[in-house]
C-alpha cells in the first residue's frame, strides 16, 4: 500500500482539502499520514487519516521521521511561500530528507497531481 504524508500551512488547508476530495479515487486507497489540524479536516471528508501532531508541534518532524525511516513514499506539502512560519527548520529537514532518500515531494496542488497520476500510472504496470 502507498503510505502519503499531507500538509498544509494555514493559508493552503482549503486547497488541500479540495485537493483530496478531487483526487478520492486515488487517495482512498492510500495510507494517510497527516499533520494535526490538516489531517482533521480532511477527516472530516470522510478519510481515514493517522493524525499527527500539528505542524508548530512537531508535526513535520514526524512526517520527515517516517521518510526517514522508509515509512513515507509520497509527501505533499502546501506550503504558504508568502508567510512567515516559525518551526521553518523543520520545513527544511522535511524537504532535505525527502532528497536524501528519494522521496517525492509536492509543494503545489499541480506537482501533486502529476505525481499522483505517475503513481497509478506505476500500480497499473505502465511506465509513466
Amino acid at each position: 500500500m502507498i503510505r502519503v504524508g499531507l500538509i498544509a500551512h494555514d493559508g493552503k488547508k482549503p486547497e488541500m482539502v479540495s485537493f483530496v476530495v478531487a483526487n478520492k479515487s486515488f487517495l482512498s486507497k492510500v495510507k494517510i499520514y497527516a499533520t494535526g489540524t490538516t489531517g482533521g479536516h480532511i477527516e472530516k471528508e470522510g478519510f481515514e487519516v493517522e493524525c499527527l501532531l500539528s505542524g508548530p508541534k512537531g508535526g513535520d518532524a514526524q512526517i520527515a521521521a517516517l521518510v526517514a525511516t522508509g515509512a513515507i513514499d509520497l509527501v505533499i506539502f502546501f506550503r504558504d511561500p508568502l508567510d512567515k512560519h516559525p518551526h521553518e527548520p523543520d520545513v527544511q529537514m522535511l524537504m532535505r530528507l525527502c532528497d536524501v532518500h528519494n522521496i517525492p515531494l509536492a509543494t503545489n496542488p499541480r506537482t501533486a497531481y502529476f505525481i499522483l497520476k505517475g503513481f497509478e500510472a506505476e500500480m497499473h504496470g505502465k511506465k509513466a
